[in-house]
C-alpha cells in the first residue's frame, strides 16, 4: 500500500477466496476512482461482458497469435478469483477498470518454447496476472516460504488457517469481530489476505491460543486490531506488502527475470492512470508484484526495459473454463489443489463445514450409498474435534476429508475418490455469451452443438448413437469432422450393446484447450464442413503412404465429406498404382473394407472404393506368397498380423456377389500355399492353417496332418513352437480349439514332451506367450485334459472307466440326445421325417 489516500496496491493470491473477500472489502472502503487489474490490456474491450448475466465463471481470457493460433495463453478466473470480483465490483459501481499487465502481443512473442505448447505439449496458459506458464515450477513460492517461516510443512494448510478460516460470521482468531458487515461486502474476511502474514512471516509458530489456532506472536493481535473502520480494510494488504518486500529483498525476482519487464509496463500504466484520475487508483495484482509497483523508478528507466520487445498480432476473447483446469494437478502453474472447496468457502454465507457435509451426503446418496442425517452430524463433530486436536482455528479440508472417509465412506477411499473428483475439485464449466468475439468456425460449431443438442460438458460422459436416426447420424458426422480437424472433443469407444455398423459409442469431454484447437482449425474454413473438407483434401495431397490415404478415405466416409472424396480417391489410385510393397497393400486394405460397410447405413456411394479395394486384394494375392519367405521373427510376426487383417477384410468385400466369391477362392488358394510351403515362417504357416480350418476349407484330417508335419521330430523346436503360436496363439480362440479337438491337443502334448531338455529353455518363452494369453478357465480345462490323458478308442460311458473330476470317460449318448431338440429349435430346423414319425 502506498498510503491511506492512494494509490492502493491490493496484493492478492490468484484464485484465493480469502483474497477475493478482502479485495471486496478494501474496494468498498476506499471507493477508488479507477481500478487497474493485472491482465493483458488488449482485453479492456472485453471487460463489459463480465457484467452480462449469461457470463458464468469459471471463464478465461484467451489470447492467441492471429497468424499462429497455436501460440496462445489463458488468464483464467473463477467466481472466487480476486480479479473477477474486482472487475464485477467496478462494473457494478460504474468505476473505470483496465488491465495493466504486459500486452499479450509481447508476452506471446517472448515465449521461447514451441508455439502454443508447454513442455508436455499442451497449450500454454498464463497466470491470471499475465506471463505464460512454461511448464516449470517457480524457483520461489512465496506462500511456501511464509508457511515454512510460520512452522507449517503444508502451505495450503497455513493458507487455510490464516486466510480461509476467517469467514464473515465468525470472530477473528484474536477475538475481534466484524459486526455490521455483510458477506457481499466481504469485510468480515478483510484480514484474510494478510491478516496473519506479518506475524507468521516474522515469527515461528507459537503455542495454540484460546482461539484454537497458532498465535505466532502476531496473528491474533492483527485480528484483534481490525475493527470496523474503513482504514482497517486496508491493513491486511499493508502487512502482506511488507512481507513480500522482505521476500523480494532476499530472493530478487524469484527466478522470473521476465517479471522485470512486466512490472515496468505496469508502473507506466499506473503513472498514466494517476495523471488521469489522481491518486484515487486501486491496483489488484499478485502480491509478489506489489513491492516492484511501489518502487520509485523513472519513466525513462521503465521505457528502456520495454524497448525492442518482439510483437505479434493477437486476438482475445472470453472462453469457458473448468474447475479441473484450475486444479494444480492439471498442470496450471497458478492453480490450486481444491477449486471446488475454495468455491464453497467463498459462496457459503455461514456454517461452511455443515454445508459442505450436506453436499457430500447429497452426492453419496445420488450414488445409492446410505448416508443419513446422523452421518452428517457425526461427520461435522469429528471434523471439529480433529481441528481442535491438531491446533487449527477451524476444520479445514484435511479434517473434513478425514471425517467423510471415517463416517460416510466407512473407511474406504473408493467413494472418497468420487467426493474428491466431483466436489473438492469440481466439475463446473463456465459459460460465455454469444456476443463475445469468436472465430467464424467457433460460431458454426456452437450453432451445430445447439441444433444437435450436444452441450459441451467438463465431465467425461459416454454417448451411444443409432446411425439410423437422422439426429444421431448428424452427431456422428460432427464428431468425426472435429476429430479430422484435430479438435478431440470425443473419442470412439467400443459399444456395450450391438456391434452392428449402425451403432457408435463415444466418450465426450470438453476441455478449454479445445477453443485453441478450433481457432487453429479456422484457417481451413468458416464452417465445420468446409474446414474438414479442405483439410482432408490437403492431407490427401500431402500423404505419401498408401495406408495413410486409405485411413483418410475411411475418415472422410465417417465424417460425411463427399466434397473431399474425389481428391482422396485420386490420391488413393495414384499411391496404389505405384506401391509394390505387399506390407503396405496389406495395411491399406482393411481400412477400405471397413469403409465399404458404411454405404448402407450412411447412404454413401462406395463404388469407387470397391473397385480400388478389389484391385488391392488381387495384388495381395499375387505378391503375398513370395513376401512370406526369408523373414526374421519380428518381420514374420508383423506379416502374420497383416495376413489375418487381410483375411477379415476380404470377408467384408462385396459380400454375396459372384466377384467376391471368386476373390475368396483365390485367397483360400493363397492360404493353402502358405500352409504347405516349408520356406514360409512357421508362425505364418500356422496362422494360414488355422484360418482355413475356421473357414471350413480344411478337413480335420488335413489339419491334423499339417500339424503332424510341423511338429515332426525333424522340425527345429523353435520353428515348431512358432507354428503352434500361429495356429493356437493369442486371443484367437485357439485354446477352445484344443479343448474340443483332443487329436490336436494330443499332437501338441506329444511334441512338447519330446522336446530335448537342452532346447526346451529356448522354446519356453514362445510357449508361455502362446498359452499365457488364454483365459484362466481355458488353461484349467487344458490342464485337466492333459492330466487325464487320451481316452482309449471304443470306451463308452457304461464301460465303468474311471475319469478325472469334471470329465466322463466317454460320450453320454442319452444326454447328447436331450440337447438335440433345443439345438434344432435354435437353428430353426425341423426334425427329420424319421425322427418325427418315431
Amino acid at each position: 500500500m502506498t498510503g491511506p489516500a492512494g494509490p492502493w496496491l491490493l496484493g492478492v493470491r490468484h484464485h484465493g477466496p480469502g483474497s477475493a473477500r478482502a479485495v471486496l472489502a478494501a474496494l468498498a472502503a476506499a471507493r477508488p476512482a479507477a481500478l487497474l487489474i493485472e491482465g493483458p490490456p488488449e482485453g479492456d474491450a472485453l471487460l463489459p461482458l463480465a457484467a452480462d448475466p449469461r457470463m458464468r465463471p469459471p471463464v478465461a481470457l484467451l489470447a492467441h497469435a492471429v497468424d499462429d493460433p497455436g501460440r496462445s495463453s489463458f488468464w483464467p478466473m473463477a467466481a472466487f478469483s480476486p480479479e473477477w470480483v474486482a472487475i464485477r465490483w467496478a462494473l457494478d459501481h460504474g468505476v473505470p477498470v483496465r488491465f495493466i499487465d504486459l500486452p499479450a502481443a509481447h508476452s506471446l512473442a517472448l515465449r521461447e518454447p514451441a508455439p502454443g505448447t508447454r513442455s508436455d505439449g499442451a497449450p500454454g496458459e498464463g497466470t491470471p496476472g499475465g506471463g505464460a506458464v512454461e511448464g516449470i515450477a517457480p524457483v520461489v513460492d512465496p506462500i511456501r516460504l511464509l508457511a515454512e517461516t510460520a512452522g507449517y510443512d503444508d502451505p495450503e494448510r497455513w493458507w487455510e488457517d490464516v486466510v480461509e478460516h476467517r469467514s464473515p460470521t465468525r470472530g477473528t482468531p484474536g477475538g475481534g469481530t466484524t459486526a455490521g458487515r455483510t458477506p457481499t461486502e466481504g469485510t468480515a474476511a478483510v484480514e484474510a489476505a494478510g491478516g496473519g502474514t506479518t506475524a507468521v512471516a516474522s515469527t515461528s509458530r507459537g503455542p495454540t491460543g484460546a482461539g484454537g489456532g497458532p498465535t505466532g506472536g502476531g496473528t491474533a493481535s492483527v485480528g484483534a486490531d481490525i475493527g470496523g473502520t474503513a482504514d482497517d480494510a486496508l491493513v491486511p494488504f499493508e502487512a502482506l506488502a511488507e512481507a513480500m518486500s522482505a521476500l523480494r529483498e532476499a530472493y530478487g525476482d524469484g527466478g522470473h527475470p521476465r517479471d522485470a519487464v512486466r512490472e515496468a509496463y505496469m508502473r507506466i500504466q499506473l503513472r498514466t492512470a494517476r495523471k488521469e484520475f489522481g491518486d484515487g487508483v486501486a491496483v489488484v495484482c499478485g502480491a509478489w508484484h506489489v513491492p516492484a509497483l511501489a518502487a520509485r523508478t523513472t519513466l525513462a528507466a521503465d521505457r528502456a526495459l520495454l524497448r525492442g520487445l518482439p510483437k505479434v498480432r493477437t486476438d482475445l476473447t472470453w472462453v469457458p473454463w473448468t474447475h479441473r483446469r484450475l486444479a494444480r494437478h492439471s498442470g496450471y502453474g497458478a492453480g490450486i489443489d481444491s477449486p471446488g472447496w475454495y468455491g464453497h468457502l467463498f459462496a457459503a454465507a455461514d456454517r461452511p463445514v455443515e454445508r459442505w457435509m450436506t453436499k457430500v451426503a447429497g452426492l453419496l446418496r445420488e450414488e445409492d450409498r446410505f448416508v443419513s442425517t446422523a452421518h452428517v452430524i457425526e461427520a461435522v463433530r469429528l471434523a471439529e474435534t480433529l481441528a481442535a486436536l491438531r491446533g487449527r482455528p477451524l476444520a479445514g479440508l484435511a479434517e473434513t476429508t478425514d471425517a467423510v472417509r471415517a463416517v460416510m465412506c466407512e473407511g474406504s477411499d473408493v467413494p472418497l475418490a468420487l467426493v474428491r473428483d466431483r466436489l473438492i475439485v469440481g466439475e463446473a464449466l463456465g459459460e460465455v455469451p454469444d456476443t463475445a468475439p469468436a472465430v467464424p468456425l467457433q460460431r458454426d460449431l456452437t450453432r451445430s452443438q445447439r441444433t444437435l443438442r450436444l452441450k459441451p460438458e467438463a465431465s467425461e460422459r459416454e454417448l451411444d448413437l443409432d446411425l439410423r436416426k437422422e439426429t444421431d447420424a448428424a452427431r456422428s458426422r460432427l464428431l468425426h469432422r472435429l476429430r479430422l480437424l484435430g479438435v478431440g472433443w470425443g473419442d470412439p469407444v467400443a459399444g456395450r450393446g450391438s456391434t452392428g455398423t449402425f451403432r457408435e459409442s463415444w466418450r465426450l469431454s470438453w476441455e478449454p484447450e479445445l477453443h485453441v484447437r478450433v481457432a487453429e482449425a479456422g484457417v481451413w474454413g468458416t464452417t465445420v464442413l468446409t474446414a474438414a473438407t479442405a483439410k482432408a483434401e490437403s492431407e490427401a495431397e500431402a500423404a505419401t503412404a498408401l495406408a495413410d490415404v486409405t485411413a483418410l478415405a475411411e475418415r472422410c466416409l465417417l465424417a460425411g465429406l463427399p466434397g473431399a472424396l474425389p481428391a482422396v480417391m485420386r490420391a488413393l489410385a495414384d499411391r496404389a498404382a505405384l506401391d509394390v510393397d505387399v506390407g503396405h497393400l496389406a495395411d491399406a486394405l482393411p481400412a477400405l473394407a471397413r469403409s465399404l460397410r458404411y454405404g448402407d447405413v450412411r447412404s454413401t456411394d462406395t463404388a469407387a472404393l470397391t473397385e480400388v479395394a478389389a484391385g488391392l486384394a488381387e495384388r495381395i494375392c499375387v505378391g503375398l506368397p513370395p513376401a512370406c519367405t526369408g523373414l526374421d521373427a519380428d518381420a514374420a510376426e508383423t506379416l502374420r498380423d497383416q495376413v489375418e487383417a487381410v483375411h477379415g477384410a476380404i470377408g467384408l468385400l462385396l459380400a454375396g456377389t459372384a466377384s467376391a466369391e471368386g476373390l475368396r477362392r483365390r485367397w483360400h488358394a493363397v492360404l493353402r500355399k502358405l500352409a504347405a510351403r516349408e520356406a514360409v515362417a512357421g508362425i505364418i504357416r500356422g496362422r494360414a492353417t488355422r484360418l482355413l480350418l475356421d473357414e471350413g476349407r480344411l478337413a480335420d484330417d488335413e489339419a491334423t496332418r499339417l500339424m503332424g508335419l510341423a511338429l515332426s521330430p525333424g522340425t527345429p523346436p523353435a520353428d515348431a513352437a512358432a507354428w503352434i503360436e500361429g495356429f493356437v496363439g493369442g486371443a484367437s480362440g485357439g485354446g477352445m480349439l484344443l479343448v474340443h479337438d483332443e487329436r490336436l491337443l494330443g499332437l501338441v502334448d506329444a511334441w512338447l514332451t519330446g522336446v530335448p531338455a537342452d532346447m526346451f529353455t529356448d522354446v519356453l518363452p514362445l510357449l508361455r506367450r502362446t498359452f499365457g494369453a488364454y483365459e484362466a478357465g481355458v488353461r484349467r480345462t487344458l490342464g485337466e485334459l492333459v492330466r487325464r490323458g487320451p481316452v482309449a478308442e471304443g470306451v463308452r460311458p457304461n464301460d465303468g472307466g474311471r475319469a478325472s473330476g469334471g470329465f466322463g470317460p466317454g460320450l453320454d449318448g442319452a444326454r447328447a440326445d436331450a440337447v438335440e431338440p433345443v439345438l434344432r429349435l435354435l437353428l430353426g430346423r425341423r426334425p427329420e421325417p424319421a425322427e418325427a414319425a418315431g
